[in-house]
């Protein structure tokens, strides 16, 4: 019986070792993942925005803002803070708003929306394209 070329799956250690070393691990992806997954709202995206745009905003302004009601906005804010990507002042009785202080900038200002221009193009391919085809078997 031949061996395989392949032990353990493995095809290529060197690339391999570099991405074990290099890669990130269980829990700081754990803690990416519970982050980014904020982003996987509407409101919430929309709120930051709004944020980085006029620094702070009271729930009912946020609300007029984004066309939606308080308690969308209310509830938004609250995973929002308790993940720490936002602060609050309370001046008198109204609480308002704005980015935390260690807010990553880039995370607004390139990756955010660079995947919104990539959404907007995404969404647009297939009525460009027409219906999808399958593939043609290529023959010998």
């Amino acid at each position: 019986m031949a061996s395989s070329p392949v032990e353990d799956g493995v095809v290529d250690r060197v690339r391999v070792a570099e991405a074990r070393r290099r890669g990130i691990n269980a829990a700081d992806a754990g803690r990416l993942s519970s982050v980014l997954s904020l982003l996987g709202d509407p409101v919430r995206v929309r709120v930051l925005y709004a944020l980085d745009l006029v620094d702070e905003l009271c729930v009912g302004d946020l609300a007029a803002v984004l066309e939606v009601s308080e308690d969308a906005v209310s509830y938004g804010l609250r995973l929002l803070r308790t993940a720490g990507l936002v602060q609050t002042r309370k001046q008198g009785r109204a609480v308002f708003y704005r980015l935390a202080d260690h807010f990553p900038e880039p995370l607004l200002e390139h990756c955010l929306r660079q995947l919104v221009q990539l959404s907007r193009v995404a969404s647009e391919e297939p009525e460009r394209r027409g219906p999808r085809r399958r593939s043609a078997v290529r023959r010998r």
